[in-house]
């Protein structure tokens, strides 16, 4: 996989396991970094190990994300931040709920895609986006009804961004992972009714880890995928090809 040297990257959602894991990556590849997450307070550890800047905001808002993008001259984008909501089936579905999933996992993702590819297109040097969405997005799973909507409108929003700023040079395409067993996520999947017959399923038997989402990450915003765009690519031990 190519190098990062000079190449600037904005990486969403870096407080997170996934998230830092992504940006531990890229520094390590040479990229220069800037992290983001709602407080800068929760990227000073990261600051500490690995050097990168920061852009702290909440992604939310048009107001802070148009902000904290303003000047950074961005060669790729991650958009990792994300929200798992609530636990429940359409019937019990808390709609105040259901438009902070909404918010976090799919307004931030069109947000962060709508300033940063501005600066991507007046600068004319093309550039990479990649968008991390959930294998919630293409399968039904149980009681996931909120979680999985936000994503597969983030599976929207990249798809149609890759037709739309193809023509500038800039490759949009999606991750799918299936569970990392992060502290947001064990408390659901680490149960064993829950966690047992869902890894039975899979061919691969076993959680994802921050490395395995990571990696395919840093493959979509390397030049050895160049002529990838608007694919959602799932890292999901085989479990949506059943």
């Amino acid at each position: 996989m190519d190098g990062f040297d000079g190449r600037t990257v904005l990486v969403t959602g870096a407080a997170g396991g996934i998230g830092g894991t992504i940006v531990r990556r890229l520094v390590a590849a040479g990229a220069d970094v800037v992290a983001s997450a709602r407080k800068a307070a929760d990227l000073e550890a990261l600051v500490a190990e690995t050097g990168c800047r920061t852009a702290p905001c909440d992604l939310t808002s048009e107001e802070e994300v148009q902000a904290a993008l303003e000047g950074l001259d961005l060669d790729g984008v991650v958009s990792c931040a994300g929200f798992g909501g609530e636990i429940a089936t359409p019937m019990e579905t808390d709609m105040a709920v259901f438009d902070a999933v909404m918010a976090a996992n799919a307004r931030s993702v069109m947000l962060v895609t709508k300033h940063a590819s501005r600066g991507m297109v007046a600068r004319g040097r093309g550039g990479a986006i990649v968008n991390v969405s959930s294998q919630a997005a293409l399968v039904a799973l149980d009681n996931h009804v909120s979680y999985a909507a936000s994503k597969a409108a983030v599976d929207s929003i990249t798809r149609v961004s890759a037709l739309e700023l193809g023509r500038h040079g800039i490759r949009v395409n999606g991750v799918h992972p299936t569970v990392v067993m992060t502290e947001m996520s064990a408390f659901y999947w680490g149960r064993p009714e829950v966690g047992g017959p869902f890894l039975e399923q899979m061919p691969l038997g076993r959680w994802a880890t921050e490395d395995d989402v990571a990696g395919p990450v840093l493959f979509l915003l390397s030049d050895a995928a160049a002529m990838v765009t608007g694919i959602a690519l799932p890292v999901d031990g085989g479990y949506t090809c059943r």
